[in-house]
């Protein structure tokens, strides 16, 4: 209800008062001030409820799906470019395998500014035939095309970025995007601990019970969004606790070589890494350094992902968006 609305209702309701008042003066009724003073406080009160409401990120949300349920994501395909170039991996803070802080350089590379969308995803479903989430759960977690998707595997979304030209980013040109070229800060925005207006994480305060359409908090200074929170994304890498005691300082992959890894990724089973924490973690897993793992095959209401492409290509071009 708008606030003009609002208003005039309350105006209806003070000329009704009026009227029964001198009605009431005229044939001796009586009227009970105290009673009319009590539903003007319960009409108020009613009202305030149904505004914030409709003003909650939640609801609005929901009203848009409700409206256009069939709306294709909105510049869901747009990437960003990072910068060749060194910054600081891990944090000397955190779990013993974000240990030690380690100077890397990676070459310039493209990446999506938004994680996949459930739209997108099911374009890609439907023009490859590749085995579909069930839909009715991911709706439950994701439930417009806005959205992100999850309960995808790893090697689902290596099939979804081979069939879109692109890849997965290595755990190295994640973090270097996730930190959107802040030195040494904590989160993505800083080291301000998240209060629910940064990004989605556990609880109420950003105002989803589950995922929010992509690009809902404010990007990082890269201009990448929810790089932490939403959903955990799917790296390139093979988890590897140890990794960074003698990763190297240019490129880092654990396992194969990127090459190896997208020509055989069917065959590969081992545990690869995910980074980002999702809507239903602590303000813990927000560190842009925390790093996670999964299996291969796992398919969870937590995880999604994001693609990247190396830095020759030309963001716009991609012939499939």
């Amino acid at each position: 209800m708008t606030e003009v609305a609002i208003v005039f209702l309350i105006a209806s309701i003070i000329q009704i008062i009026v009227v029964i008042l001198i009605v009431s003066s005229l044939y001796g009724m009586r009227v009970h001030l105290k009673s009319i003073a009590e539903e003007l406080q319960r009409i108020a009160q009613s009202l305030d409820k149904s505004q914030q409401q409709s003003t909650s990120p939640k609801v609005e949300a929901e009203k848009a799906a409700d409206a256009e349920p069939n709306r294709p994501p909105i510049n869901a395909d747009s990437m960003v470019l990072v910068p060749e170039g060194d910054f600081e991996m891990g944090s000397n803070d955190g779990e013993t395998s974000e240990k030690p802080v380690h100077t890397v350089s990676v070459d310039a590379f493209y990446i999506d500014a938004y994680a996949v969308t459930v739209g997108h995803y099911k374009r890609f479903v439907q023009e490859t035939g590749h085995p579909a989430p069930n839909w009715d759960v991911v709706s439950k977690y994701s439930p417009t095309d806005q959205h992100p998707i999850l309960f995808v595997s790893w090697h689902d979304a290596m099939a979804y970025a081979t069939w879109v030209g692109k890849r997965l980013p290595t755990e190295a040109e994640w973090e270097k995007a996730a930190r959107g070229g802040l030195s040494g800060a904590t989160y993505p925005w800083g080291d301000d601990a998240p209060d629910g207006t940064q990004c989605n994480l556990t609880g109420n305060k950003d105002g989803y019970e589950h995922t929010a359409p992509v690009g809902s908090f404010p990007p990082n200074g890269y201009g990448l969004y929810d790089m932490t929170g939403n959903v955990s994304e799917w790296c390139l890498d093979e988890w590897d606790a140890g990794f960074y005691a003698n990763s190297p300082r240019r490129n880092p992959i654990a396992g194969e070589t990127i090459a190896n890894v997208l020509s055989n990724f069917a065959n590969f089973e081992k545990p690869r890494v995910l980074r980002g924490g999702s809507w239903n973690d602590t303000v813990q897993f927000m560190r842009v350094a925390t790093r996670n793992w999964g299996r291969s095959r796992d398919t969870l209401a937590v995880i999604g992902f994001r693609c990247v492409k190396d830095g020759f290509f030309s963001a716009g071009q991609d012939p499939r968006f």
